[in-house]
């Protein structure tokens, strides 16, 4: 079995590295313990900034850090990100300034902590602000990796990560994650299943599946939801001819959008989309969550015979 990792680890991994670079400051919405910032404000207080339970005034204190040369990493609970929205827009996106949020337990998989807790639309909202690079990795390496070149991006971004583990990808792979490039994961002609976060795993499940029945498909880790990989998708839209996405996020405005919006204008072909389907989820375990919303490997496999079915 390969190791498992929390993604919201990787992210608190990254921020130890970069203390490396004397511009990058920490701001915390109290929540440091659990987005893991904790790491970077124990090893380098005096560069991180606590703003108590106060996330409007985190991201403008981290517009004003940006606009004076510093490269600010904030985090709180993704939930926690959307009380904010007002401030990334107009006091980050609309000038440009390069302010990195992470909202941290983002999608239903959080599991018990209710549906007020499950952000559902975050990747959503924040795809919709101009300057705003969306992100949400799979496992704590590429998680680690992303946020690594975080600070060589020069403008905002918004990355997602998870409370709970998941399966390790990337041990020998790192050279293949960057930034607006969708990762292959395996190869077939007969389908493509594009997946972000958590789902990944589902869908590399759903492949195995599909493959015992002789269905071969593509999955691919589409990690970078703003810019999408729109080269990727023309290569996956001409070689399979269907597309199945998969994301633990509302089937409206996330990955499954996006990737219809471009495919729609570009190479029209059939598309299935695995998410939370307009509704709020409940409290339950995670996999309990995955099963709840129709987000686990068989629901993904039931998308592809139904894709399938209308490309012939």
């Amino acid at each position: 079995m390969s190791r498992m990792a929390a993604t919201r680890d990787g992210y608190g991994e990254a921020l130890l590295e970069l203390v490396a670079n004397p511009k990058v400051v920490v701001l915390e919405a109290d929540l440091g313990k659990s987005t893991k910032s904790l790491h970077f404000r124990n090893s380098h207080p005096e560069r991180t900034v606590s703003c108590g339970i106060g996330e409007q005034n985190m991201l403008l204190i981290g517009a004003g850090l940006a606009s004076s040369g510093f490269i600010p990493f904030a985090s709180t609970f993704a939930i926690f990100t959307e009380r904010a929205f007002e401030q990334m827009r107009n006091g980050i996106a609309r000038p440009d300034l390069a302010v990195h949020l992470c909202g941290s337990h983002g999608g239903t998989h959080t599991g018990t902590d209710g549906s007020s807790a499950q952000s559902i639309e975050d990747l959503a909202i924040y795809r919709t602000l101009p300057n705003v690079v969306v992100i949400h990795p799979c496992d704590d390496i590429s998680t680690k990796e992303l946020t690594m070149q975080l600070p060589n991006l020069n403008k905002p971004s918004y990355m997602r990560t998870a409370r709970n583990k998941t399966p390790v990808l990337y041990e020998d792979r790192l050279s293949e994650i960057k930034i607006g490039k969708g990762i292959e994961l395996t190869s077939g002609d007969d389908v493509a299943i594009i997946a972000c976060g958590v789902l990944v795993h589902e869908s590399i499940r759903a492949a195995e599946i599909l493959e015992e029945n002789g269905i071969n498909a593509t999955v691919v880790d589409m990690h970078t939801i703003k810019p999408l990989d729109k080269a990727l998708i023309d290569k996956l839209s001409t070689k399979c001819g269907a597309i199945v996405t998969a994301e633990d996020h509302s089937v409206i405005g996330g990955l499954g959008g996006a990737v219809s919006e471009y495919v729609v204008s570009s190479n029209p072909i059939p598309i299935e989309k695995i998410g939370v389907n307009d509704r709020f989820g409940e409290s339950a375990e995670a996999d309990e969550m995955l099963e709840i919303m129709g987000l686990k490997s068989n629901n993904i496999v039931d998308a592809v015979h139904r894709v399938l079915s209308r490309k012939s």
